[in-house]
């Protein structure tokens, strides 16, 4: 029976699939040259990456101390060639000009017993996979009732058009090769200010528990007497599997869903070594930051057993405009998203299940198989 669902947003471009493999590289919108439109996708990102210019746009306050316009070129250039200690000596002294303000204020509401005596809260909230749309109400307030707001890489420029005109903007993201700010960074940002009094909300991209590290950041600021409100978002998974019209489990087709990582903290456990006990036919597998990774973890779930033939898809930028897939048999996935060029992020989602996508397309062999199986089937009733 087929699955009705709504078809993505954003419509990808019908392609031919070629009779020995099943694959599909589709682009997010319709386009007369197929690797054009890839080029630009890749280049024209929803999120905020290190070098954009609407990062700077957002934070020049923390550069106003001096000259903004020659400094934010020079923070530009430093985070361009990674030297980070450069860029966050050029923030330091408007950061700490905003802490005495608040702390300043803080002390008058004090003096007075006023409402504003107390120390501020942090909210930890998921802003999902990237469309603005599947934002939680929760989350659009604490958004809009934010002082200071810490961002991530992976929150897209829809959202952060959500926040407040007298809010702060403070850029905290992390990418391959370079991290704006290292974790001890970050939760240190986080408790001064709310220390100061201030209303801090530090944006995730997806759900902040899922692979966001949100769990550190609560225990570090409960642990120093900070209250922590965490607004769960909705997970990349969650988002994109629903765009694709991927159902996770589904009924005689898959009995589990596993999220995995394809990265681990420095110094940690391999990611893949989860493969054997991962390979199981009748579970989903949402594989998380994993481009880095597919080549490795795909010939490791063969090996343990997942048949070559499983479905697979991998999913760039999923529910922004410039969403791009590619679907593939397992066996196929890696040569297929090598040659599509794919960026991050990407998920990657490998199981049965997604053979119910109405942009699954079956090559002839599959069909073929299928219809024996169908034949054996009924020969057997």
């Amino acid at each position: 029976m087929a699955l009705a669902i709504r078809a993505p947003r954003f419509q990808p471009l019908p392609v031919s699939i070629s009779a020995s493999s099943t694959s599909c590289a589709t682009s997010a919108r319709p386009s007369s040259s197929a690797p054009a439109a890839a080029a630009i996708c890749a280049a024209a990102s929803p999120f905020t990456e290190a070098t954009s210019s609407s990062r700077y746009r957002r934070d020049a306050w923390s550069y106003t101390a001096q000259d903004s316009s020659s400094s934010s070129s020079v923070a530009a250039a430093a985070a361009a060639s990674g030297r980070r200690d450069d860029e966050i000596a050029l923030q330091l002294p408007e950061l700490r000009r905003l802490l005495e303000a608040l702390r300043a204020s803080r002390g008058k509401g004090l003096e007075g017993d006023g409402d504003g005596s107390g120390p501020g809260r942090v909210a930890l909230v998921g802003t999902g996979p990237g469309d603005p749309d599947l934002l939680t109400l929760k989350a659009v307030r604490a958004i809009e009732a934010a002082d200071l707001v810490l961002y991530d890489r992976l929150v897209s420029n829809e959202v952060l058009d959500l926040v407040g005109d007298g809010a702060r903007l403070l850029y905290v993201g992390k990418t391959a090769g370079y991290h704006s700010r290292t974790q001890e960074e970050i939760h240190e940002l986080l408790l001064s200010f709310a220390e100061a009094g201030a209303n801090v909300v530090r944006l995730k991209g997806g759900d902040p528990l899922v692979f966001g590290r949100g769990g550190e950041e609560m225990d570090f600021l409960q642990q120093q007497g900070i209250r922590v409100e965490v607004i769960p978002g909705i997970t990349s998974a969650s988002g994109i599997a629903a765009e694709l019209g991927i159902p996770l489990t589904h009924r005689g087709v898959a009995t589990s869903v596993r999220f995995l990582t394809g990265h681990s903290r420095n110094g940690g456990t391999d990611p893949l070594f989860v493969a054997e006990n991962a390979a199981d036919p009748d579970t989903t597998l949402v594989v998380y930051m994993g481009l880095s990774t597919l080549p490795s973890l795909a010939p490791k779930l063969m090996k343990h057993g997942l048949p070559p033939n499983t479905p697979a898809v991998a999913v760039e930028r999923g529910t922004t405009p410039q969403q791009r897939m590619v679907f593939a048999t397992l066996n196929d996935l890696v040569d297929e998203v090598h040659s599509a060029d794919l960026v991050s992020p990407t998920l990657i989602i490998i199981g049965k299940v997604v053979a119910l996508s109405p942009f699954w397309v079956e090559s002839p062999e599959q069909d073929a198989l299928a219809n024996e199986n169908s034949y054996k089937t009924e020969a057997k009733r």
